[in-house]
Protein backbone atom coordinates (compact mmCIF):
# COMPACT_ATOMS: atom_id res chain seq x y z
CA UNK A 1 0.00 0.00 0.00
CA UNK A 2 1.27 3.47 -0.78
CA UNK A 3 0.58 6.63 1.17
CA UNK A 4 -2.01 7.48 -1.49
CA UNK A 5 -4.07 4.30 -1.04
CA UNK A 6 -7.25 4.64 1.03
CA UNK A 7 -7.06 3.09 4.51
CA UNK A 8 -9.67 0.49 3.57
CA UNK A 9 -7.83 -0.82 0.51
CA UNK A 10 -6.55 -4.43 0.91
CA UNK A 11 -2.87 -5.06 0.24
CA UNK A 12 -1.77 -5.48 -3.36
CA UNK A 13 0.39 -8.51 -2.58
CA UNK A 14 0.16 -9.44 1.09
CA UNK A 15 0.00 -12.63 3.06
CA UNK A 16 -3.11 -14.79 3.22
CA UNK A 17 -4.01 -13.32 6.61
CA UNK A 18 -3.48 -9.76 5.34
CA UNK A 19 -5.75 -10.44 2.36
CA UNK A 20 -8.51 -11.98 4.48
CA UNK A 21 -8.46 -9.12 6.98
CA UNK A 22 -8.05 -6.59 4.15
CA UNK A 23 -11.10 -7.92 2.31
CA UNK A 24 -13.13 -7.80 5.53
CA UNK A 25 -11.95 -4.28 6.38
CA UNK A 26 -12.82 -3.04 2.89
CA UNK A 27 -16.35 -4.38 3.26
CA UNK A 28 -16.59 -2.93 6.77
CA UNK A 29 -15.57 0.49 5.44
CA UNK A 30 -17.94 0.33 2.48
CA UNK A 31 -20.83 -0.76 4.70
CA UNK A 32 -20.03 1.93 7.30
CA UNK A 33 -19.90 4.58 4.56
CA UNK A 34 -23.29 3.46 3.24
CA UNK A 35 -24.79 3.75 6.74
CA UNK A 36 -22.96 6.92 7.81
CA UNK A 37 -24.33 10.36 8.61
CA UNK A 38 -28.02 9.51 8.82
CA UNK A 39 -30.66 10.60 11.28
CA UNK A 40 -33.22 8.27 12.85
CA UNK A 41 -35.56 8.52 9.84
CA UNK A 42 -32.76 7.61 7.44
CA UNK A 43 -31.70 4.65 9.58
CA UNK A 44 -35.33 3.42 9.72
CA UNK A 45 -36.10 3.81 5.99
CA UNK A 46 -37.25 0.70 4.14
CA UNK A 47 -37.43 -0.29 0.49
CA UNK A 48 -40.53 -1.98 -0.87
CA UNK A 49 -41.87 -4.92 1.10
CA UNK A 50 -38.56 -5.56 2.89
CA UNK A 51 -38.31 -4.85 6.61
CA UNK A 52 -34.54 -4.27 6.39
CA UNK A 53 -33.22 -0.90 7.51
CA UNK A 54 -29.73 0.56 7.72
CA UNK A 55 -30.17 0.84 11.49
CA UNK A 56 -31.13 -2.84 11.66
CA UNK A 57 -28.11 -3.73 9.55
CA UNK A 58 -25.79 -1.69 11.80
CA UNK A 59 -27.07 -3.55 14.85
CA UNK A 60 -27.08 -6.95 13.13
CA UNK A 61 -23.50 -6.58 11.90
CA UNK A 62 -22.43 -5.43 15.38
CA UNK A 63 -23.91 -8.71 16.65
CA UNK A 64 -22.17 -10.67 13.88
CA UNK A 65 -18.82 -9.09 14.82
CA UNK A 66 -19.23 -9.90 18.53
CA UNK A 67 -20.63 -13.40 17.93
CA UNK A 68 -17.94 -14.30 15.42
CA UNK A 69 -15.06 -12.96 17.52
CA UNK A 70 -16.43 -14.27 20.83
CA UNK A 71 -18.40 -17.53 21.03
CA UNK A 72 -17.43 -18.80 17.58
CA UNK A 73 -13.76 -17.87 17.77
CA UNK A 74 -12.92 -18.73 21.38
CA UNK A 75 -16.08 -19.87 23.13
CA UNK A 76 -16.20 -16.63 25.14
CA UNK A 77 -19.74 -15.63 26.12
CA UNK A 78 -21.49 -12.68 24.53
CA UNK A 79 -21.54 -9.45 26.49
CA UNK A 80 -24.12 -6.66 26.58
CA UNK A 81 -26.52 -6.05 24.97
CA UNK A 82 -26.56 -9.51 23.35
CA UNK A 83 -26.41 -11.53 26.57
CA UNK A 84 -29.76 -10.14 27.78
CA UNK A 85 -31.71 -11.08 24.62
CA UNK A 86 -34.08 -14.03 24.49
CA UNK A 87 -33.02 -15.08 20.99
CA UNK A 88 -35.42 -18.03 20.89
CA UNK A 89 -38.38 -15.68 21.49
CA UNK A 90 -37.15 -13.06 19.00
CA UNK A 91 -34.48 -14.42 16.62
CA UNK A 92 -34.53 -11.16 14.63
CA UNK A 93 -34.12 -8.91 17.67
CA UNK A 94 -30.95 -7.30 16.33
CA UNK A 95 -32.80 -6.18 13.19
CA UNK A 96 -36.10 -5.15 14.76
CA UNK A 97 -34.97 -3.52 18.01
CA UNK A 98 -32.81 -1.00 16.15
CA UNK A 99 -35.89 1.10 15.37
CA UNK A 100 -36.00 2.13 19.05
CA UNK A 101 -32.29 3.02 19.23
CA UNK A 102 -30.83 6.49 18.83
CA UNK A 103 -28.55 6.86 15.78
CA UNK A 104 -25.52 7.72 17.92
CA UNK A 105 -26.06 4.53 19.94
CA UNK A 106 -26.27 2.38 16.80
CA UNK A 107 -23.08 3.87 15.36
CA UNK A 108 -21.25 3.48 18.69
CA UNK A 109 -22.45 -0.12 19.11
CA UNK A 110 -21.28 -1.05 15.61
CA UNK A 111 -17.93 0.77 15.83
CA UNK A 112 -17.10 -0.74 19.24
CA UNK A 113 -17.98 -4.25 18.04
CA UNK A 114 -15.72 -3.86 15.00
CA UNK A 115 -12.82 -2.68 17.15
CA UNK A 116 -13.25 -5.61 19.59
CA UNK A 117 -13.44 -8.01 16.68
CA UNK A 118 -10.37 -6.54 14.99
CA UNK A 119 -8.35 -6.97 18.19
CA UNK A 120 -9.54 -10.54 18.82
CA UNK A 121 -8.98 -11.62 15.21
CA UNK A 122 -5.53 -10.01 15.23
CA UNK A 123 -4.60 -11.94 18.38
CA UNK A 124 -5.92 -15.21 16.94
CA UNK A 125 -4.02 -14.73 13.67
CA UNK A 126 -0.83 -13.94 15.59
CA UNK A 127 -1.31 -17.09 17.69
CA UNK A 128 -1.80 -19.53 14.83
CA UNK A 129 -2.59 -17.97 11.47
CA UNK A 130 -5.62 -18.57 9.26
CA UNK A 131 -5.36 -22.35 9.60
CA UNK A 132 -5.80 -22.20 13.36
CA UNK A 133 -8.88 -24.07 14.57
CA UNK A 134 -11.56 -22.04 16.32
CA UNK A 135 -14.09 -22.99 18.98
CA UNK A 136 -17.00 -23.43 16.55
CA UNK A 137 -17.50 -27.04 15.50
CA UNK A 138 -19.95 -28.95 13.32
CA UNK A 139 -22.20 -31.51 15.03
CA UNK A 140 -19.77 -34.30 14.08
CA UNK A 141 -17.00 -32.56 16.03
CA UNK A 142 -15.02 -31.07 13.14
CA UNK A 143 -13.82 -27.61 14.14
CA UNK A 144 -13.69 -24.75 11.68
CA UNK A 145 -10.52 -22.89 10.81
CA UNK A 146 -10.10 -19.19 11.40
CA UNK A 147 -9.86 -18.92 7.60
CA UNK A 148 -13.38 -20.39 7.24
CA UNK A 149 -14.73 -18.14 9.99
CA UNK A 150 -13.31 -15.04 8.30
CA UNK A 151 -14.67 -16.12 4.90
CA UNK A 152 -18.12 -16.58 6.45
CA UNK A 153 -18.00 -13.04 7.87
CA UNK A 154 -16.80 -11.65 4.54
CA UNK A 155 -19.78 -13.36 2.89
CA UNK A 156 -22.16 -11.90 5.50
CA UNK A 157 -20.79 -8.41 4.88
CA UNK A 158 -21.00 -8.86 1.12
CA UNK A 159 -24.69 -9.71 1.35
CA UNK A 160 -25.54 -6.88 3.71
CA UNK A 161 -23.39 -4.27 1.97
CA UNK A 162 -25.49 -4.97 -1.13
CA UNK A 163 -28.62 -4.38 0.95
CA UNK A 164 -27.09 -1.16 2.28
CA UNK A 165 -26.46 0.02 -1.31
CA UNK A 166 -30.16 -0.16 -2.10
CA UNK A 167 -31.31 1.29 1.20
CA UNK A 168 -28.93 4.26 1.09
CA UNK A 169 -29.83 5.09 -2.49
CA UNK A 170 -33.50 5.13 -1.49
CA UNK A 171 -32.78 7.43 1.48
CA UNK A 172 -30.81 10.18 -0.26
CA UNK A 173 -29.50 8.96 -3.61
CA UNK A 174 -25.95 8.16 -2.45
CA UNK A 175 -24.42 5.49 -4.70
CA UNK A 176 -20.98 4.09 -5.37
CA UNK A 177 -18.79 1.08 -4.85
CA UNK A 178 -16.20 2.54 -2.46
CA UNK A 179 -16.15 5.48 -0.10
CA UNK A 180 -14.84 8.66 -1.73
CA UNK A 181 -11.14 9.47 -1.31
CA UNK A 182 -10.37 10.77 2.17
CA UNK A 183 -13.66 9.53 3.66
CA UNK A 184 -13.90 9.13 7.41
CA UNK A 185 -17.07 8.36 9.37
CA UNK A 186 -19.02 11.42 10.41
CA UNK A 187 -21.40 9.71 12.83
CA UNK A 188 -20.41 7.93 16.01
CA UNK A 189 -16.89 7.05 16.99
CA UNK A 190 -13.97 7.23 14.62
CA UNK A 191 -13.14 4.14 12.61
CA UNK A 192 -9.44 3.28 12.30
Amino acid sequence: MTHDDPWWEPPVAGTEAEHLVGALDRLRATFRWKADDLDAAGLRARVGASSLTLGGLLKHLAFVEDHMSGPRLSGAPLGPPWDAVDWSADPGWDFTSAAADRPEDLYALYDAAVERSRARIGEALAAGGPGRLVHLAWPDGRRLSLRRLLCDVIEEYGRHTGHADLLREAVDGVTGEDPPPGWRPVSGSAVR
